[in-house]
């Protein structure tokens, strides 16, 4: 599994100043994977305030974003980094997908953190009852 990549789409075709952003979120999304679960949870919970809920497109195009720049997000065990940083990507674009970390539904036993978006797991690649969310950090919808 170590060779897993996941897939970047549209990630060849940013710009030079989208390029930048995507590995300013990363650099500062591998930083805040150092912190304790319950410090990540905290700090995103504040960071997530005032922003509109990301549409499914939005999240897509910051994980995308994020791919596309760094090899270790893209990697099938860089999902703390590749969530962190799209959920980072989104905020500096003032949208917030949720984030969510849960574990494996079905053996073997693995832990995995992902966004969504439009109540839907964005990229994920696997039918959403394989894994079990521990929790989520969100924002109100306000469109609703």
């Amino acid at each position: 599994m170590s060779d897993a990549v996941v897939p970047a789409r549209s990630g060849t075709n940013l710009t030079v100043g989208q390029k930048l952003c995507a590995k300013v979120a990363v650099g500062l999304a591998r930083l805040l994977a150092r912190k304790s679960p319950a410090r990540i949870r905290a700090l995103l919970t504040r960071l997530g305030r005032g922003a509109r809920p990301a549409s499914y497109a939005e999240a897509e195009a910051a994980r995308d974003a994020v791919v596309a720049v760094s090899l270790r997000c893209a990697a099938f065990e860089g999902c703390l980094p590749r969530s962190l940083a799209t959920v980072l990507l989104c905020r500096a674009r003032g949208t917030w997908p949720t984030w969510a970390v849960g574990v494996r539904a079905r053996p073997p036993f693995g832990a995995h953190a992902w966004v969504e978006a439009e109540g839907r797991m964005v990229d994920e690649g696997v039918d959403p009852s394989y894994f079990r969310s521990l929790f989520t950090v969100s924002v109100p919808d306000r469109r609703a």
